[in-house]
């Protein structure tokens, strides 16, 4: 999605009728970048060595998914192998019939020892089943994955709005403008093709303006807050935590007056 965003940025930048080449096919190139690796068609070039960029970027998601499926798995469970092998060291003293833990309390060990305590004092290890971390890391590796491709598809539908304002603007103008008002100007005199353009770019400013301005741009508003919502926030929000409650004198003293 990053090397897309960059690729419509460096199109834009580039002058390629004074370059002498048409503008390269992004459309084209996406396709390209999946179904021929290593490969870019002669309509889709950007830039010098694109092939290679390309390449390595597949290869870079193409590692990521087995990266982002086994290392976290396995991190826990050398850190569980790890910890077990300590022992939690316990003495009583029968004068004061206090405890007191034989652990140095800036430890690491002791940090992120995973033991827990039951009703009668006893501290035991918690239990580490592999086989569910794995399987809880599979679902999650799956949905990250599936949730990159639809929201990089979610996301290409700015560009088609800007495609279909674009068309529309030429509809418009050849349809209105064109079509109503210079064809006329065209075969007969200025004063008689003076009241037909006229009219006809009254129409067309209307339309621009009513159409183009302000439904579409409506339009796009509402699809990129869509996107910002669903696609971009569900990679780091969580919707937990407390709610908010705005501090308030008359609640506090609600309160104090209900305990009394």
């Amino acid at each position: 999605f990053g090397y897309l965003v960059f690729a419509i940025f460096y199109k834009w930048t580039v002058d390629w009728p004074a370059s002498g080449q048409p503008a390269p096919s992004l459309i084209g190139m996406l396709i390209a970048f999946f179904m021929s690796p290593g490969k870019v068609p002669a309509e889709a070039a950007l830039f010098e060595g694109q092939a290679a960029v390309q390449l390595l970027l597949l290869f870079l998601a193409a590692i990521s998914v087995p990266w982002m499926l086994l290392a976290k798995p396995l991190l826990l469970r050398r850190r569980h192998l790890t910890l077990s092998g300590y022992k939690t060291l316990r003495s009583r003293e029968a004068a004061d019939e206090s405890s007191k833990r034989l652990i140095d309390e800036t430890s690491s060990v002791d940090r992120f020892s995973d033991t827990s305590s039951d009703k009668n004092g006893k501290y035991h290890q918690e239990e580490f089943d592999f086989a569910e971390v794995m399987v809880h890391q599979v679902i999650h590796s799956i949905e990250y994955v599936l949730g990159c491709i639809s929201n990089t598809a979610s996301y290409l539908r700015l560009w088609a709005l800007s495609l279909a304002h674009k068309q529309l603007s030429v509809v418009f103008w050849e349809m209105i403008v064109v079509g109503g008002g210079l064809n006329v100007c065209r075969t007969s005199s200025a004063s008689v093709c003076a009241l037909p353009l006229f009219l006809s770019f009254a129409v067309w400013s209307v339309a621009t303006v009513g159409i183009l301005c302000c439904m579409e741009l409506l339009s796009a508003f509402l699809h990129t807050l869509r996107l910002h919502w669903v696609e971009f926030q569900n990679k780091f929000y969580k919707g937990d935590g407390r709610k908010f409650i705005p501090f308030s004198f008359a609640d506090e003293l609600a309160a104090d007056a209900a305990d009394f």
